[in-house]
């Protein structure tokens, strides 16, 4: 599943923080104490910011706090600030269904003594299973560092490790298999690339067995972080399989991120032959993004308040309707005084 599910290649800044990574430093009280540091928003329960999932996650303090099943702190936190790693970066690992149903069994009926339920956002019936699946468990996490004759370790933050193959005789390129990200609006709005650039390829290089870098000409920026120079740039794959592939000497569409100063290529990036209606395209799916982040960031502050409001628990007692009232008939006025006239 995930030998080391810590392992995690990524460049931190001096700060802590992921310089132009979608990749952040956890924050959240609850959540540093996990064997994890660096997590990713928005995360499942669509948080935006790590900010409003403090605010949201704070309802289970109290909950934690009666230590009703060892594994809730880390449920919660594998919810609310899900580990990032660059080949989950935009579909971060979930915790596993089991997970959930030994935290749930032990914490909901302390719940219900106080007309609680267990909440629908933290549905188990939704979450992998360890055996089908990728997801994040105790027992998939390695904190130890074992003894491999034929391999090293480098750490790449104070709790990360990354182990790596000590030669590159084994590999084989032949196993790469490369799944193609065409330029779609869906695809924009959903991967969030923070740079597009328009570049012809010059060079690929290997250095090592996990890193391989593309040395291209960049000609036009279309999106970055930070001024990109149009000159040669190297584009750094961390994986032994260079995807998406780049072919010499054409010129091409590339949207992909910046990890602290370097241009990343790995799958799930798009690399796409150049054409000058990617422009204006870019220019609408651009606009159309912001537009999904104001409603993303509107919907995320109604969560929020929902969360901390709570709510009320429906009434189990069915209460019996009402009889029905009939109408009593009314007398005519005009036949009542010919009778008493009468």
């Amino acid at each position: 599943m995930l030998p080391v599910i810590a392992a995690v290649c990524l460049w931190l800044a001096p700060g802590g923080s992921v310089l132009g990574a979608p990749c952040e430093r956890v924050r959240i009280p609850m959540c540093r104490a996990m064997p994890w540091n660096i997590t990713r928003m928005p995360n499942h329960l669509h948080h935006s910011t790590q900010e409003n999932a403090i605010l949201a996650i704070e309802q289970y303090e109290e909950l934690v706090g009666t230590n009703c099943s060892p594994l809730l702190r880390f449920f919660l936190c594998a919810m609310y600030a899900p580990i990032c790693t660059l080949e989950f970066l935009h579909d971060p690992i979930k915790p596993c269904k089991s997970v959930c149903q030994r935290a749930k069994e032990g914490c909901e009926p302390i719940m219900r003594k106080y007309n609680h339920n267990w909440p629908e956002s933290l549905a188990c019936d939704d979450l992998p299973v360890y055996d089908r699946g990728v997801c994040i468990s105790p027992e998939a996490i390695v904190t130890d560092l074992p003894e491999v004759p034929d391999a090293k370790w480098t750490d790449f933050t104070r709790d990360m490790v990354v182990m790596e193959a000590s030669d590159c005789k084994s590999w084989n390129s032949d196993r790469c298999k490369c799944k193609t990200t065409k330029p779609m609006l869906k695809t924009y709005l959903e991967k969030k690339y923070n740079y597009v650039i328009r570049a012809r390829v010059k060079d690929v290089s290997r250095s090592g067995c996990n890193e391989i870098t593309n040395v291209v000409e960049v000609k036009e920026t279309l999106k970055s972080l930070r001024p990109i120079p149009h000159a040669h740039v190297a584009l750094v794959t961390n994986s032994s399989c260079s995807c998406p592939q780049l072919p010499l000497n054409q010129e091409l569409l590339i949207m992909c991120y910046e990890l602290h100063s370097r241009l990343m290529l790995f799958e799930g990036c798009v690399v796409e032959k150049w054409k000058e209606l990617w422009v204006k395209r870019l220019k609408r799916w651009e606009q159309r993004l912001e537009q999904q982040q104001q409603v993303e960031n509107m919907q995320e502050r109604n969560v929020g308040r929902s969360e901390r409001s709570g709510t009320p628990k429906s009434s189990s007692k069915k209460t019996k309707p009402a009889p029905p009232n009939p109408r009593k008939p009314t007398k005519n006025k005009n036949k009542e005084k010919k009778a008493k006239k009468l």
